[in-house]
């Protein structure tokens, strides 16, 4: 089975793919030269609809050392649900974030996540040969993805194999796709702001890379799903694992902008004036010495749009606990900037029943004493998960 540390490097996502992909003897070359290989540099940068964030991670074998973080605001309205709207607008933003954190412009690979995106596992069953596994995935792809197969890029990754009752094997596939052109729209506007991408990865991978533990939970006897929330600007990303690789994501539609939203109708106030606001909101208990009349209207605001968001990862979780071979759920490691909000994993820990635990993003890196102090680790650690490597 592939390690979820292990990248799905959707690389033909920079280029137009081939009718057929051969993949299974240049994957296992590029594999090889990755193991030869004493370091690797990689630049993890995600782009949000509110900034940029990057992770300098140097690879080398099984450690991985966290050099750099950055991050930077982005202009509203250049990139929307994970999407570039203004691909000259996006270059200038790249070129300025990469010269004033001096970050290196060759090795970067970049996160995607949305609802364009298609993540299935499929089982293959009785091909030995590359060529026509591929061919046997893309087929598979039409039945299995809701995109279609001419505007769509493929990437996929065998995960298993098992003997069938005929003496063949049977594949276990994780398949990864893409709108093709929204990619086109990122590449561009990384070629006019002469940055190299090297590979483009799915951001529930990224996650689940930076924040799962490397041993599988279990509890009392049997294995338990690894589950992960990163909590952003104006969509949010949650993927379940089996300890091996990805078994469901889904890019939920709600971020802190529906918080300041909310409380921008409550009070009467500018999305602007909210967003201040919002950084002395808390929903932990009031003080006894009773709190401000905003704040607590402002709180009250975002405890009802929580509820919102809990519905959302309740339906989310029953869906991926109604498929064959689900696991139990224990917990949700969250992270993300919105996640700091005061008492706000107590409170969607109410909601939706199930236990909260805040990610640790460095979990995996070994990291400074500056960089390990930062408080804004929750906003870097989808980053942090594409700058590390395969081992």
């Amino acid at each position: 089975m592939v390690d979820l540390k292990k990248e799905i490097k959707l690389s033909d996502l920079l280029r137009r793919p081939r009718k057929t992909k051969s993949s299974g003897k240049s994957k296992a070359a590029a594999e090889a030269r990755k193991r030869q290989a004493k370091k690797q540099e990689i630049i993890g940068l995600k782009i949000g609809a509110s900034q940029l964030a990057a992770a300098r991670v140097v690879n080398s074998g099984r450690s991985r050392q966290l050099l750099q973080l950055a991050r930077s605001p982005l202009e509203p309205g250049i990139v929307v649900a994970g999407e570039v709207r203004d691909i000259d607008g996006l270059a200038r933003a790249l070129d300025a974030f990469f010269t004033e954190h001096k970050l290196p412009r060759r090795g970067v690979r970049l996160g995607i996540g949305t609802n364009r995106i298609g993540v299935r596992s499929l089982d293959v069953e009785g091909i030995d040969d590359e060529r026509q596994l591929a061919n046997a995935v893309r087929f598979r792809a039409h039945e299995a993805l809701s995109i279609p197969i001419d505007q769509a890029v493929l990437d996929y990754h065998v995960t298993g194999e098992t003997p069938n009752e005929d003496g063949g094997v049977s594949r276990r596939v994780l398949l990864a796709a893409a709108y093709q052109e929204p990619i086109d729209h990122y590449v561009q506007a990384f070629q006019a702001a002469s940055i190299e991408l090297v590979g483009i990865d799915v951001e529930a991978f990224a996650l689940l890379r930076a924040v799962a533990p490397e041993e599988l939970s279990v509890s009392g006897a049997e294995p338990v799903a690894v589950v992960a929330l990163a909590l952003g600007h104006d969509r949010s990303t949650l993927a379940i694992s089996d300890g091996t690789v990805c078994d469901f994501m889904r890019v939920l539609e709600w971020g802190g902008a529906k918080l300041d939203a909310a409380i921008a109708r409550e009070l009467g106030l500018t999305l602007e004036e909210a967003a201040e606001l919002k950084l002395d909101v808390s929903l932990d208990e009031p003080s006894a010495d009773g709190d401000d009349v905003r704040l607590a209207r402002a709180s009250r605001a975002v405890s009802r749009e929580l509820e919102a968001l809990a519905r959302e990862l309740i339906a989310s979780l029953q869906f991926y606990q109604s498929e064959p071979g689900s696991l139990p759920i224990a917990d949700i490691l969250i992270t993300g900037g919105t996640s700091r909000l005061p008492g706000l994993q107590t409170e969607l820990e109410r909601l939706i029943r199930v236990r909260i635990t805040s990610a640790d993003p460095l979990l995996l890196v070994q990291a400074d004493e500056r960089l390990a102090e930062r408080d804004d680790l929750g906003s870097l650690a989808i980053a942090i998960g594409l700058g590390m490597g395969a081992v």
